[in-house]
């Protein structure tokens, strides 16, 4: 597999991320490698609970950033993944060489194979929810709860919204795929410069853009999509799933808002529980709202449970 390694120089002096990058080689299943890469954040895993944090596109790991330190402060250990063909890990330049079944097993290796993550909690936002709640319904046994943010399951049984249809026609179509501008148009609140550099960071070009333009039809958008049968499998899982289960999603997210009472609705141990609608957020909540889904997600991990 052909891959390209975005240099370490575009991670340079990023605003308000500072953590040190961590590497692991991952199978890229057609008989080599892919480097992958991760922050970490908090006290060390042990004694303490772990957050797994899964980003969506086209962002990458500092879309945490926020949420990571607000997690720290409460005594928590979190791991930030770059998704292979996004932040510091390795990007294969043919878009073919992405498939659903790949990330999720890309992911999987890395943070139980590799990383060896036990009774964590996951917390996935737009694909990092369609690869987490996948990882989660599959390895029930390495979770200990579940946050979904702005995500879902999508099996092609039903249909995506307009505004998705329009977002994948226009990163289909873009003769330069503007990464930054993009994360920008999926947030309400105001961007400044130098936080839409940090998101184009990973792309200093075209060539490196093979994961961001390879997502949006990696969707199963049609009941016979390859993903389709593996989905509807994690949803029959999901609705067995009695561990905690948290939907904290945004107030203002076009694209995902129907999933949330979904899930609520399909999830046991979503049941009896106080899902908070985050104000003031769009797609992107961790970059709108970063802080205030850090306190849900550490009030929810360090909570008392019987």
């Amino acid at each position: 597999m052909e891959t390209l390694r975005t240099p370490d120089e575009r991670f340079t002096d990023l605003p308000d991320f500072d953590y040190e990058p961590r590497y692991a080689e991952v199978p890229d299943q057609e008989g080599g490698t892919l480097r992958m890469a991760w922050v970490e954040a908090g006290p060390p895993a042990g004694d303490v609970p772990t957050v797994l944090l899964l980003h969506g596109e086209p962002s990458w790991s500092y879309l945490y950033r926020h949420v990571m330190r607000v997690l720290a402060d409460a005594g928590i250990h979190s791991v930030a993944v770059d998704l292979v063909g996004f932040g510091r890990s390795d990007k294969p330049t043919d878009p073919g060489a992405h498939s659903y079944a790949r990330h999720v097993e890309w992911v999987r290796h890395l943070v139980f194979d590799m990383l060896d993550l036990r009774a964590v909690t996951l917390v996935g936002q737009d694909w990092g929810g369609l690869i987490g709640l996948r990882l989660a319904a599959e390895n029930p046994d390495r979770f200990a709860s579940a946050v979904a943010a702005n995500t879902g399951l999508p099996t092609g049984d039903h249909g995506m919204p307009d505004v998705w249809w329009r977002f994948r026609r226009a990163v289909e179509s873009a003769e330069v795929l503007d990464v930054g501008r993009l994360v920008a148009s999926g947030c309400v609140r105001e961007m400044s410069p130098v936080v839409q550099a940090a998101y184009d960071a990973p792309f200093p070009d075209e060539a490196h853009k093979a994961g961001p333009r390879a997502m949006p039809a990696l969707v199963p958008t049609s009941p016979d999509d390859p993903a389709t049968a593996a989905n509807r499998l994690a949803w029959e899982k999901l609705g067995r799933w009695d561990k905690p289960f948290l939907v904290a999603f945004s107030d203002s997210d076009p694209i995902t808002a129907a999933m949330g009472p979904v899930l609520t609705r399909h999830v046991p141990g979503a049941k009896g529980v106080s899902h908070p609608v985050i104000p003031q957020a769009g797609h992107f909540l961790q970059e709108d709202a970063g802080e205030e889904l850090g306190r849900i997600v550490a009030e929810y991990v360090t909570q008392p449970r019987g």
